[in-house]
């Protein structure tokens, strides 16, 4: 069936097959739900398996529940099992150990029972003019010159009381009768506080120079350096003639074509 529409070059406007997204007003199919798989932008109302990463260990030493072993770094020789050495045959470079010494107990001639009658029969006391060891005086205790008992005589006593003392130093010439009076300060030593720390401070005014805002340092004409007579864009202007060039009569006229 002919269609009534005219022809654009050469395509004729026609009812789409199907819809076009310039004939609604909304986004369209622009918004779309999150996905179900990853990580990243899970869609929060379905369930989210767990995921693994390849990345570091983290340090867990600072838990309770954390055995900190060194793991399987020692090694074991070749020459030990499970029930101790194997028993073969080993060299090394070191000299041999000594043996050890039996235990010699003494015989019973090495004993001499006469000489025990201090330690177990009564004996009379016994001296001797030998000189005293260093090593058995232990107590140490200090003479009775070794002690400074406190002054009672004079005015550095501390268990009696002292009768005053005069001593034989010179007078002081500060406050006695030869004290020179014209040594002291005058009125004008003294630092006088400022009274408008304490009370209302007046205005000041300070007698320095007036300060100048900057201008323009262009150079203007003076009132001299105009010509108000020249003027002639306020009133009527003579008419003016001028010795300029005169064309010549030879100059082809300006050619117009007229259409009646």
């Amino acid at each position: 069936m002919p269609s009534a529409d005219p022809w654009v070059g050469s395509w004729r406007p026609h009812r789409p097959r199907g819809p076009i997204a310039a004939m609604y007003g909304s986004p369209g199919p622009k918004y779309s739900l999150p996905g179900l798989t990853g990580e990243k932008l899970h869609c929060v109302t379905k369930f989210k398996a767990p995921n693994y990463s390849f990345g570091i260990r983290h340090d867990l030493s600072g838990s309770p529940h954390f055995s900190i072993s060194p793991g399987p770094r020692y090694l074991v020789p070749p020459n030990i099992t499970r029930q101790g050495r194997d028993g073969t045959p080993a060299f090394s470079l070191h000299s041999r150990p000594k043996e050890p010494r039996i235990a010699q107990a003494p015989a019973p001639g090495h004993y001499s029972p006469e000489k025990s009658t201090k330690s177990v029969f009564r004996s009379s006391p016994a001296f001797s003019l030998s000189g005293k060891t260093k090593e058995g005086t232990n107590d140490r205790v200090p003479g009775p010159a070794t002690y400074h008992l406190p002054e009672v005589i004079g005015p550095k006593t501390v268990v009696t009381s002292s009768a005053p003392v005069y001593s034989l130093c010179g007078r002081s010439k500060t406050g006695g009768f030869a004290e020179d009076l014209k040594k002291t300060p005058g009125p004008a030593a003294y630092r006088v506080v400022d009274s408008c720390l304490y009370k209302e401070k007046p205005p000041q005014f300070s007698m320095t120079g007036r300060n100048f805002a900057p201008g323009e340092t262009t150079k203007k004409p003076g009132p001299g350096a105009y010509r108000p007579e020249m003027v002639t864009s306020t009133k009527s202007k003579a008419p003016s003639f001028s010795f300029g060039l005169r064309h010549s009569e030879y100059i082809a006229p300006l050619i117009v074509d007229r259409t009646e």
